[in-house]
């Protein structure tokens, strides 16, 4: 099951690293061709026949005597780590929490017992995570469900001990980003950086306050990119990394090499409620548009296309609608004051790309639409009964979802 990364477990890990070494061997190749050569065997008298069976053998390979250092390459992470843990804080927050009793709606229960004062009612909760200074004065980004709906007061704890009380900017749950301010001035920052450009197999590091151990700082690599249909956020495009995410890390920064922020780590896949090596981050790209439209509005501005029913394309759905291929969307159902219907989109029409770039599923339809800035204009690659056509619609303003 997926796990917020910001829940509080109490679990034993033993944690192993291994670093596989290169070992070079500088004894002597033999093969079976050698070895018969070696044989009894007496070859022919004739000189020319002897020199050429003798240069048909295969040469032993020059072993080179200098050591080969496999890790030469490798970045210096001590020096990463080291300059951007200080950018990495501990956000606490104190939520109200309603509680209600299983016996509320038990109408025997109330007959004898009446409204029983305790059994429903309120309480405080609090919650541990990680956040990241993106600015010298004081904006920090974390997650949504780090600070909570409902907060009565969220504390941020520097790497140096500091504590300040937060103003919450706003949150946005359909990414799981918020973004906190507090009144303090150069601050240590971790520099932005292009998740876009990630990539398979390339080194990270996630570092945050897991178990309450601030500035933990653990290694590892990106497993995928474009992560989706998790159950996480509403609108998911997940950086997945194996570097150790764990209770306590949500809201914590994932560095690349160059030491720069490409992702905010928020949820693990796990069964145990511990670090299993697979963890997710929402990209840093997604996240700083989002910072941005919640400094400047208080809330996120998504596009929208009106009420549009797409559907994914199936093998059985793309012959139905003479599609080559299952790639892109096929609009189910569609509501006739849309802007969508109001630019001509119709029922059966196979959305394939919007703006040029490739609709290859339901989730990439959401995320390119809610992406796009609320009254631009946008173009539909569509194919309409086999035959491509391009449609301009203006995209409007999407609903705003509850804080």
């Amino acid at each position: 099951m997926f796990m917020r990364a910001s829940s509080i477990a109490i679990v034993f890990l033993v944690l192993t690293s291994g670093i596989i070494a290169g070992i070079v061997l500088t004894g002597s190749l033999r093969t079976a061709s050698t070895s018969e050569a070696n044989s009894s065997t007496e070859l022919p008298s004739n000189t020319s026949v002897q020199q050429d069976i003798i240069s048909q053998q295969p040469r032993e390979p020059k072993v080179s005597e200098q050591p080969v250092n496999l890790l030469a390459d490798l970045p210096n992470f001590s020096d990463i780590a080291e300059r951007t843990v200080k950018a990495v804080t501990t956000i606490s927050s104190r939520q109200v929490i309603r509680q209600r009793s299983p016996f509320d709606n038990d109408p025997f229960f109330r007959y004898f017992f009446g409204d029983s004062p305790g059994m429903s009612g309120y309480r405080e909760q609090s919650s541990l995570g990680s956040g990241v200074i993106v600015a010298s004065n004081g904006y920090i980004l974390t997650n949504a469900h780090v600070v909570g709906r409902n907060s009565r007061g969220v504390t941020v704890t520097l790497a140096d001990e500091r504590d300040y009380e937060a103003v919450v900017v706003g949150r946005d749950e359909s990414t799981d980003i918020a973004l906190l301010k507090i009144e303090a001035t150069e601050l240590p920052t971790v520099p932005w950086g292009d998740s876009s450009t990630l990539r398979i197999a390339q080194w990270v590091l996630a570092i945050g306050n897991p178990f309450q151990l601030n500035q933990t700082v653990t290694l590892g690599i990106v497993s995928a990119v474009g992560r989706d249909n998790l159950g996480v956020a509403r609108y998911e495009d997940f950086i997945q990394t194996d570097a150790a995410i764990n209770p306590g890390n949500s809201g914590g920064a994932l560095i690349n090499a160059s030491g720069e922020l490409v992702g905010i780590n928020t949820a693990i896949y796990s069964d145990s409620g511990g670090y299993q090596g697979v963890g997710f981050a929402v990209p840093s790209n997604l996240a700083r548009r989002i910072m941005e439209e919640l400094s400047d509005y208080g809330e996120v501005r998504r596009g929208s296309l009106g009420w549009v029913d797409v559907r994914p394309l199936t093998p059985q759905l793309a012959r139905e609608v003479d599609a080559p291929d299952t790639r892109g969307v096929v609009v189910w159902q569609i509501h006739g004051q849309s802007a969508a219907a109001i630019s001509g989109v119709e029922p059966g029409d196979v959305i394939r790309s919007i703006d040029g770039q490739s609709v290859d599923d339901v989730a990439a339809f959401s995320r390119l639409i809610s992406d796009a800035e609320v009254d631009s204009t946008v173009t539909l690659g569509l194919l309409r009964y086999g035959r491509p056509i391009e449609l301009r619609i203006i995209v409007e303003r999407a609903r705003p979802q509850p804080r």
